[in-house]
């Protein structure tokens, strides 16, 4: 939680100062407040990260990407917001470095994953899902599937707002809402091979300034 809770609490300062301070009006910060109380982040943290959106602190966090390549065919797309890009940047550096990846240029991954909204709920009671399909779809629903228990809502990343606005309609509490870089080619590797990738993973999201790590793992 110790490294949890700093990024929520950016991700809410960072939606607020795009969008303004009302998460009624402002439907990335209504979610990003709903993801935050999730993982039981308190209300007093909520309200201060929201005010830090008009101070200077977050006038100086901007959001960057980095990409790059690692073991075995596996490719990294990285989202930070950061006061500090040179900081960042040589982070990132260090960790590939050390791990056996390489950094790449800017854009060099864009073909390989496409931005979508994904939302996240457990198979609500009452409802049925074919029904649940339809009521979304004209939304700007994708894909719905459901594993282990949990329903996955996907749409283009365009659609995040409509998407969100539609569940809560429907009276579900989504447990995950967020703009996610999925792999248009994954790929397939053996358990130890995995276990490497994820570590460089870990590295990657232990960084103060990393939101979000994306791999082509399938």
């Amino acid at each position: 939680m110790s490294k949890v809770f700093p990024k929520l609490a950016k991700s809410i300062t960072m939606a607020a100062k795009n969008g303004g301070p009302d998460p009624e009006s402002n439907a990335p910060l209504r979610v990003a407040i709903n993801n935050a109380k999730a993982q039981n982040l308190s209300r007093e943290n909520i309200e201060a990260a929201i005010k830090r959106a008009a101070g200077k602190d977050a006038a100086d966090i901007s959001e960057v990407t980095y990409e790059g390549k690692g073991p075995h065919g596996a490719q990294f797309f990285i989202e930070c917001a950061t006061d500090n890009s040179n900081r960042s940047v040589t982070n990132i550096k260090t960790i590939f470095n050390k791990n056996g990846c390489q950094m790449l240029n800017s854009g060099a991954l864009d073909f390989m994953f496409s931005r979508k909204s994904v939302i996240e709920f457990p198979v609500p009671e009452g409802k049925d899902l074919e029904e649940l399909e339809l009521a979304l779809i004209d939304a700007g629903l994708e894909e719905l599937s459901v594993d282990d228990g949990i329903v996955s809502v996907i749409g283009d990343y365009t659609s995040f707002a409509q998407l969100c606005q539609a569940v809560e309609e429907l009276g579900i509490t989504a447990t995950k809402s967020s703009l996610q870089r999925l792999s248009n080619q994954p790929i397939e590797l053996t358990e130890e091979q995995m276990e490497e990738v994820e570590t460089i993973v870990d590295k990657l999201e232990d960084d103060d300034d990393v939101q979000a790590v994306y791999t082509n793992l399938a």
